[in-house]
């Protein structure tokens, strides 16, 4: 396993992390624990949930299964950084959502109790709150970490000028701010690189994409169908973005069989050789997609294999692969 720090903290994380989102509504929980033992057998140290999955308000079903395998012992907490994320709903009363000091307080404190544990490594906002004064985050925030109750802070689905809004108010209080930034961001959305990447590269935040395989279309979706298996992309709104995106797929999945590689591991491995990325946030329903997963790390794309990758997806800019504001600017 290659591991590298989480941003400019002192941090080691694996290069993959592993998503937790499918424990409990797509995968059982004995299947659960089975895939985060394996991913320590793989050297995978960096775990990703939210306080809102498992989809059962207020029940944090996702946390409470990662608590139950921390609970086993064995170094399970000990070898793991865990992430997880608050903002989301986990009641009907008004002060159970966002950002303010109380749901903050709230949200930890159910976090820790859920997965039987007494800190967390990486806590993240899940999104940015509008409403909420960093003022009144980051003092909330400062009380976890004097508690040693979170090591870490980080943001999700954050615009650039949210990060450096973030940071800044983090520096007039002399904290060390954010550490790392969630967002979606994968070879069919690459709207990060305009502002986003930039901001977190300057400030110093380790990017962590969600999503690097955009719901299974770059997963070999197309491949999938002609062998009669079912895919995560054929469906709902992936559905819909393969039939606009198709011939692009199409074109993408003979680049990968040229290379003798699977779609989807090409697609982790594009994301891990972007620079400022930590690692991508994989989502095994199974050990074996896991154990999958690891060829990504091996791939190494050259000049001509990246340069082609480009063609089929474009960066989101008509000047080519460049930061705002020269992407829409002179």
């Amino acid at each position: 396993m290659e591991y590298t720090h989480l941003g400019r903290s002192g941090l080691s994380v694996s290069r993959l992390v592993l998503g937790t989102m499918n424990f409990g509504p797509e995968t059982s929980e004995a299947d659960s624990h089975a895939i985060m033992d394996r991913a320590h057998e793989h050297g995978i140290n960096f775990f990703d949930t939210a306080n809102v999955y498992g989809w059962q308000k207020g029940e944090g079903i996702t946390e409470q299964i990662i608590g139950r395998w921390f609970a086993q012992g064995g170094g399970r907490r000990e070898k793991t950084v865990i992430a997880t994320k608050l903002y989301g709903s986990m009641s009907d009363w008004p002060n159970d959502t966002f950002l303010s000091a109380l749901n903050i307080r709230r949200a930890v404190e159910g976090s820790l109790r859920r997965m039987q544990t007494d800190y967390i490594d990486l806590y993240q906002m899940h999104h940015v709150d509008r409403d909420t004064p960093w003022e009144e985050i980051w003092e909330a925030f400062g009380v976890l970490r004097q508690q040693g109750k979170v090591l870490y802070f980080g943001s999700s689905n954050f615009a650039g000028w949210h990060i450096a809004q973030a940071q800044e108010a983090a520096r007039a209080r002399h904290f060390l701010g954010l550490v790392s930034e969630q967002s979606i961001y994968n070879l069919l959305t690459r709207w990060v690189e305009l502002e986003v990447l930039p901001a977190a590269r300057h400030y110093g935040l380790g990017v962590i994409p969600w999503s690097p395989l955009h719901g299974g279309l770059l997963g070999g979706v197309l491949r999938k169908q002609r062998e009669g298996g079912a895919s995560r992309g054929t469906s709902g709104r992936s559905g819909q973005a393969l039939e606009q995106h198709r011939d692009t797929i199409e074109a993408y999945e003979k680049l990968c069989a040229d290379l003798g590689e699977d779609p989807a591991n090409v697609g982790l491995a594009w994301l891990l050789h972007q620079e400022g990325v930590t690692g991508p946030i994989i989502g095994p329903r199974t050990v074996d997609q896991l154990d999958g997963s690891l060829r990504a790390l091996e791939i190494t794309l050259d000049a001509d294999t990246l340069s082609a990758l480009d063609e089929l997806f474009p960066a989101p800019a008509p000047n080519g692969a460049k930061p705002a504001p020269e992407a829409y600017a002179w």
